[in-house]
């Protein structure tokens, strides 16, 4: 039966209308409060301990149990609009009846038109230490954009930050940042591109600081408030060097509009991620709006985002250098999407942004040990509008997400140098150019400069090219060779089936996948491999040196798949049921390889000393058994599960990850070096290349390369349950 007298409470029609204009109301009695550090508006946060986190029903004050921290607790749907008030010393039941009653936060705020906002008391000490120090600000590449840190020379001492996102008023374009960061107009702003420090533009006029709120929110209430935008603009010297892309983030969408007639309490819980230029990727959620983290003089100082943490487990480790960096709305994708944006050279999401960081705060929670960092942001279209500028979305764009792929360009360029065979070496080295790029070329940052539509390095063209106009082309990049199979095959992986030679074969391939009852998504590596391998000594036999040293180049991206842990496992990307790993093999293989680019080289080189690779098989057929046996090295020099614990204990620090993985990463690819080059030599041989005349090994005209590998006819792909697979390995 439903109760009237008393009636019970909900609150959950109170609008940000609502919930402002009691904070305006409430605005002296809470600043007065000498224990409120903050107020900000939002949803009732549950503790995760209380019975009402699963069960609203199972509600009751609980206001003086554990301190409430934002690392504590949740939003739910019965989770109502609140005031969020911020304290600095949490107070037990005892303690508050004991102390001031006029220091006590009230429960309601009541407004004279009958109105009642409850509040929500946060318990977070400020943490005054310093932060840590600014680390690896050397981003690799020649372009430039979103998430490159900035530096500043401020009374002799540098000070840095990050760039957002390139905008234009119509006449100009310039890189948007934070106006603290780009100081008075005509101020020298300089970045690093390859390991060295370069100017890159001057502090524009257009610039905004703070503003009144009801100037800016003219519907709202804000008599008393100012709203921090923060944002100045940065005059480029030369736009050629720069792309609309972010760093990490890839190519924009269509910016949010965020105004009086769109915001709302739906945004709390929004989950968004970033790319600093100080910290590198940034993963949280939108936690709270109209954050006032300061009231002086009678006027309180407010920012219109405050971004926290997605999960606990997962703090935002953000720090002064990121001041600047744009926030974008992370969209939910399916698990294929997902899957397609793991995927080596898949092109990025184009997420929305959405906000301009420009500060943030450093809290404690309630054991005084874990340090909560939290991102305070500007709405992006408020900015826009007040500057007067829109967005640049596809100015040279078309890069993937992180720009590179060192990986498979610096296998294939290795491998040219490894083979004795004096013609052979000749033949490659006048080709590297058209097959990878060399050591130098990676450091520089070249591969980014790779336009699909022009010339693709042969190294790639399977990533590149073939994944947009190959589609059937995609279970050729992988095997999961430690999956377990079903039926007959219970307690037995490709792997070992494969000790028999005899087991390399497509119909018990099939037969296997069959088990496991896996659609047309049949990995497939090792008979591409052995495809290609028969195409090289058929085109070497018959002098098609073009050809040859097509098909070679290709062949070495498979061969790099293979002595990558996650191309060989089920686990390519994380653990079933674990989506939270969905990224691990994006930021292994690309995010990883290439911000440490010039340590993957170092260490291939490292390893692989004086080493060189001698012919060793003949016929494809023996050709695709030494690649499983590099597999097979591969996964038991670096299992992938210990790929995965790195990702998820480094939380999306890429240096913590290299450090854990970089030895045996490219320990790995240097056997992968060995292999190609092992394979190259073994085509080279059984063909009869020595035969070939000098004259004919010169650099192949590009033009005919591109003709070669844009022809479906050549090395032409086919599905693990196509009949025509068997027919390419027989011929």
């Amino acid at each position: 039966m439903k109760r009237f007298f008393p009636p019970r409470r909900d609150f959950h029609s109170l609008s940000v209308k609502d919930l402002l204009e009691a904070r305006e109301a409430y605005h002296v009695h809470l600043a007065h409060l000498e224990n409120v550090v903050a107020t900000a508006i939002g949803l009732y946060r549950i503790r995760e301990t209380d019975p009402d986190a699963e069960d609203p029903k199972n509600w009751r004050d609980r206001r003086c149990s554990p301190p409430r921290t934002l690392q504590n607790t949740v939003v739910r749907r019965w989770s109502w609009p609140c005031l969020l008030v911020f304290v600095d010393k949490w107070a037990t039941q005892e303690e508050m009846a004991r102390q001031d009653p006029n220091q006590v936060v009230p429960r309601m705020l009541y407004m004279p038109d009958g109105r009642v906002v409850p509040t929500c008391v946060i318990f977070a000490e400020k943490q005054t230490a310093a932060p840590p120090p600014l680390q690896n600000l050397t981003f690799p590449g020649e372009l430039i954009g979103g998430g490159y840190p900035l530096v500043t020379d401020v009374q002799g001492a540098p000070h840095v930050g990050s760039i957002g996102c390139l905008v234009t008023d119509g006449d100009s374009v310039y890189a948007l940042t934070n106006r603290h960061v780009t100081g008075d107009e005509g101020r020298e702003i300089f970045s690093f591109m390859q390991g060295k420090r370069v100017r890159i533009g001057t502090s524009h006029k257009s610039q905004i600081g703070k503003k009144l709120f009801k100037d800016v929110y003219h519907e709202w209430p804000g008599l008393r408030s100012y709203i921090n935008l923060d944002a100045g603009l940065i005059h480029i010297d030369d736009l050629s060097y720069w792309t609309a892309q972010v760093f990490g983030i890839g190519e924009l969408d269509e910016p949010v509009d965020l105004n009086t007639d769109t915001i709302s309490l739906d945004l709390i819980g929004c989950p968004v991620r970033a790319f600093g230029g100080a910290s590198g990727e940034l993963i949280g959620e939108i936690q709270a709006l109209f954050y006032r983290y300061r009231s002086i003089g009678g006027f309180e100082y407010v920012s219109d985002l405050l971004i926290g943490p997605r999960s606990k487990d997962k703090p935002i480790k953000t720090i002064p250098g990121d001041s600047g960096t744009l926030w974008f709305f992370d969209h939910e994708m399916s698990s294929e999407k997902a899957k397609e944006r793991g995927a080596a050279g898949a092109r990025a999401r184009r997420l929305r942004p959405i906000a301009l960081q420009w500060g943030g705060h450093a809290l404690m929670d309630e054991s005084g040990e874990s340090k909560l960092q939290f991102a305070l942001a500007s709405c992006l279209s408020t900015i826009c509008r007040e500057l007067d500028v829109d967005v640049i979305p596809d100015w040279n764009i078309g890069h993937s997400e992180y720009w590179g792929k060192t990986g498979h360009y610096k296998i294939a360029a290795t491998a040219c140098a490894l083979v004795t065979n004096q013609k052979l070496k000749k033949l490659l080295q006048n080709n590297l150019s058209v097959i990878a790029f060399d050591d130098q070329a990676i450091r520089d940052g070249m591969l980014k400069r790779i336009d699909s539509k022009q010339f693709v390095p042969l190294a790639d063209v399977p990533d590149l090219v073939w994944r947009a106009t190959r589609k059937i082309d995609e279970g050729n990049h992988f095997a999961d060779m430690d999956q377990e199979g079903k039926g007959d095959f219970k307690g037995k992986t490709l792997l070992k089936l494969c000790e028999d030679p005899a087991n390399l074969n497509i119909d018990v391939w099939n037969s296997f996948y069959d088990s496991l009852n896996i659609g047309f998504k049949r990995g497939a590596l090792p008979f591409r491999v052995w495809q290609i391998y028969n195409d090289m000594v058929k085109f070497v036999s018959e002098g098609k040196i073009a050809e040859f040293v097509c098909a070679g180049g290709i062949l070495s991206h498979y061969v790099g798949d293979a002595c990558q842990p996650l191309h060989v496992s089920f686990l390519h990307h994380g653990r079933p049921g674990h989506p939270e790993e969905n990224d691990v093999h994006s930021k292994y293989e690309t995010s990883m390889l290439d911000r440490f680019a010039p340590d993957v080289i170092a260490g291939i080189n490292q390893t692989l000393g004086n080493s060189k690779a001698k012919a060793d098989v003949k016929g494809g057929h023996d050709a695709a058994l030494s690649v499983i046996g590099l597999m097979r090295d591969t996964v038991k020099k670096l299992p992938p599960i210990k790929v995965i614990e790195a990702f998820n204990d480094a939380n999306g620090n890429l240096g913590q990850m290299w450090n854990t993985l970089g030895k045996r990463t490219t320990s790995c690819m240097a056997d992968g070096c060995l292999r190609l080059a092992a394979l190259w030599a073994s085509a080279w041989r059984e063909g009869g290349g020595n035969k070939i005349p000098a004259s004919k090994l010169g650099e192949v005209n590009r033009n005919t390369l591109k003709a070669l590998y844009n022809n479906k006819n050549f090395l032409p792909a086919f599905r693990l349950k196509d009949p025509k697979f068997a027919q390419a390995l027989s011929q």
